[in-house]
């Protein structure tokens, strides 16, 4: 039977409450950079609008340092919505910077990406720390493309291994499906394109660590882009793992990310720490 890629792929379809949730989103994020003393709102990586870093500080000079990036297909949303994703990593002593970029159709996802990867300079000259890197539906694919990154090449100062870790949430990481889907006006693959810009395929350095997480009733589109990076990631050398969230939706997914007990934070903030200890 053939896949019905639109469907798989419309996640606003498959949760109709996703108004009520971007709206509780917003409201958890305003309050959250209300109450994170010491956040710095707004800091430019790049000449766009958009090319923003949201700092939000644990409170010591030491403590290791996370990136969280948004989702919205390449196409949406922003780092303001998100800023609650932070309150988890902050309870447990980790600096997390949530980032921007341009969007779709304006940009080109090649384009997004060096931006994420122009992010990651820009911490990386701030902080002189590595970075675990986690993100969510786009964000999670970006998450992957970071791991994947010939840093020395960009930037001969930055340790090669820069983003030793990462922590994908409902990923895509095959993007030809993409070429068959509507909003793909938006993003503008074709298929030679999608193949290139689609991490699974990419070379992996040996020992970098992925989680793939994915909400339990997601699609199964969804389901195998996570378990198919964790297994052929897993083949060519990285340590990887599948983690579906038992309930979880594409958008209720992110919640365990407020929760510093939670066990997603806490697997992010291993990560973290293992981070940090590399020389």
């Amino acid at each position: 039977m053939a896949i019905d890629y639109e469907k798989e792929y419309d996640n606003r379809a498959r949760v109709p409450e996703h108004p009520q949730i971007f709206a509780r989103w917003e409201a958890e994020a305003k309050a959250y950079r209300e109450a994170c003393k010491g956040a710095q709102i707004g800091t430019k990586y790049g000449p766009s609008a958009r090319q923003t870093i949201d700092f939000f500080p644990a409170g010591g000079a030491d403590a290791p340092l996370a990136m969280f990036i948004h989702g919205g297909w390449w196409r949406s949303l922003s780092p303001a919505s998100f800023s609650q994703m932070a309150k988890g990593l902050n309870a447990n002593g980790i600096d997390v910077a949530a980032v921007g970029y341009d969007l779709c159709p304006a940009v080109s996802i090649a384009t997004i990406t060096e931006q994420m990867r122009a992010a990651c300079l820009t911490l990386w000259r701030a902080h002189r720390k590595r970075i675990t890197v986690y993100g969510h539906s786009a964000g999670g694919h970006l998450t992957a493309c970071m791991l994947a990154t010939d840093w020395k090449n960009l930037d001969a100062s930055a340790p090669a291994n820069l983003v030793p870790a990462g922590y994908a949430i409902s990923g895509v990481f095959d993007l030809v499906p993409l070429t068959q889907v509507s909003f793909n006006k938006d993003l503008q693959l074709d298929d030679g394109e999608a193949r290139r810009m689609s991490p699974l395929t990419w070379t992996v350095p040996q020992g970098a660590i992925l989680d793939a997480a994915v909400g339990g009733i997601e699609s199964n589109e969804f389901l195998r882009q996570s378990k198919t990076i964790a297994e052929q990631w897993g083949k060519r050398g990285a340590q990887t793992r599948y983690v579906p969230i038992d309930g979880a939706n594409h958008f209720t997914v992110l919640d365990p990310l407020t929760d510093a007990g939670s066990a997603m934070t806490q697997r992010i903030a291993e990560l973290a720490r293992h981070t940090a200890s590399l020389a």
